[in-house]
């Protein structure tokens, strides 16, 4: 059970603070939701608090963790399909993995397909929720600012 001021990742949502929970009656049940403010903009979502392990929600990682993937994305090995479809649902799977490893491997891999052949409106939407997943985990975890840490990762995975 998390607690009001913890900060968690949601693996779809990216990462925030534990701002309230509260109780909501969805589909005539009565049922608690954590409700977490994400730290890119300020987004509210509503997590019912007994499946939090089936979402996948976990803690933000250490300042230490961060700076350890940091340093590990900038070794990461993409390859990806040329099956549009099969890429798309791929990297679905590693951003719904929870993994920032595997998340950066999805960034990584669309930014390498839009220098060379450029993204379609799903793939570029996609490679924007990874960013902002990947980012808002990395500025909680350090306690920097959104644009500092947007260009650090920039740099690691654009060399």
């Amino acid at each position: 059970m998390y607690q009001i001021g913890d900060k968690v990742v949601h693996p779809m949502h990216g990462a925030g603070v534990i701002d309230s929970v509260v109780q909501r009656k969805v589909s005539g049940k009565m049922q608690d939701y954590y409700l977490l403010k994400l730290s890119a903009g300020s987004m509210m979502v509503m997590i019912p608090t007994d499946n939090t392990e089936e979402i996948g929600m976990r803690p933000v990682v250490s300042g230490k963790e961060a700076v350890a993937l940091l340093g590990a994305m900038e070794h990461i090995e993409v390859d990806m399909t040329q099956n549009w479809n099969r890429r798309y649902r791929e990297n679905m799977v590693r951003l719904k993995s929870g993994d920032l490893l595997e998340v950066a491997r999805v960034i990584k891999g669309l930014m390498l397909r839009d220098d060379q052949r450029g993204l379609s409106n799903g793939e570029r939407k996609m490679l924007h929720m990874a960013k902002q997943i990947l980012i808002s985990e990395l500025v909680l975890a350090q306690s920097l600012p959104y644009e500092t840490v947007e260009k650090r990762v920039d740099q690691v995975l654009c060399h």
